[in-house]
């Protein structure tokens, strides 16, 4: 697969190379891998992803930015999925809640998935997303994503973690900071919530999350920046939380992030 060099929305032939194909239904827009286009019809069918999800009988229901679902969407296999629906955050997800900009920020999600996918970055895959228009400029959407494997975000993770699984645990962290320095990406809030533990000893992956803030700047040292903010939410964690993240384990992480000359 060639990775998406733009971050817009994408266009309809480098959606099919991508194994995406795009829906129209009830008059919103919709991609779905095509694998699980027909789950995504049946789904908006019956209403908007976030609907389908909340009416589902099993289903999990996990606290974000809003309420996200965790259910199987019954395509071949069953895949377990995440459905959230896109909400600003910060002073402007008060004022303006979950409505964006048409075409909102799903078809930039899907894009930066897929570069980061195809620079070996570990993130959750987008199964599918939905644009619901909203009074001429505006929309708001839901973006539905494979669950991924059982485990943590990094600060539940580490607060339960041995010392040698503490160790494992930096060196997949600093596995995950080198690959965003070779793909030039930079994480604008790459904090320790937004990096994800699953798996365990040789099969131990640090996920990347909230990928939507990444950009690819072209110039700096996206290295030492993605580094800098880690180790900025490390230290706040141990101020505010207690976290027993302490300098010994940063300063570990910083060689381990480094790439070998």
């Amino acid at each position: 697969m060639t990775p998406p060099l733009f971050l817009s929305d994408l266009r309809e032939s480098d959606l099919q190379r991508c194994g995406y194909v795009t829906l129209d239904v009830r008059g919103c827009r919709a991609v779905a891998l095509d694998r699980a286009a027909p789950a995504a019809i049946e789904a908006l069918n019956s209403g908007s992803f976030h609907e389908w999800a909340s009416r589902q009988s099993k289903r999990e229901k996990m606290r974000g930015r809003g309420v996200i679902y965790a259910v199987d969407l019954p395509m071949t296999p069953v895949t377990p999925v995440v459905v959230r629906r896109n909400r600003h955050g910060g002073l402007l997800g008060g004022a303006t809640g979950e409505y964006f900009l048409f075409p909102t920020r799903a078809p930039r999600e899907l894009a930066l998935s897929l570069r980061l996918a195809a620079a070996g970055i570990p993130t959750p895959e987008v199964v599918a997303y939905a644009v619901y228009p909203v009074a001429g400029i505006f929309a708001r959407s839901d973006v539905m994503t494979r669950r991924l494997p059982e485990g943590d975000d990094l600060p539940a993770a580490w607060d339960k973690a041995s010392d040698d699984e503490r160790d494992s645990m930096l060196e997949v962290v600093g596995t995950l900071l080198k690959s965003l320095a070779r793909a030039g990406a930079w994480h604008a809030d790459l904090n320790l919530k937004n990096i994800y533990i699953a798996g365990s000893g040789a099969d131990l992956t640090a996920y990347l999350l909230d990928v939507d803030r990444v950009t690819f700047p072209g110039n700096g040292d996206v290295a030492a920046r993605n580094l800098d903010r880690l180790v900025r939410s490390a230290r706040k964690w141990r101020t505010n939380w207690g976290l027993d993240l302490d300098e010994n384990s940063l300063a570990r992480l910083a060689t381990l992030a480094k790439e070998e000359q």
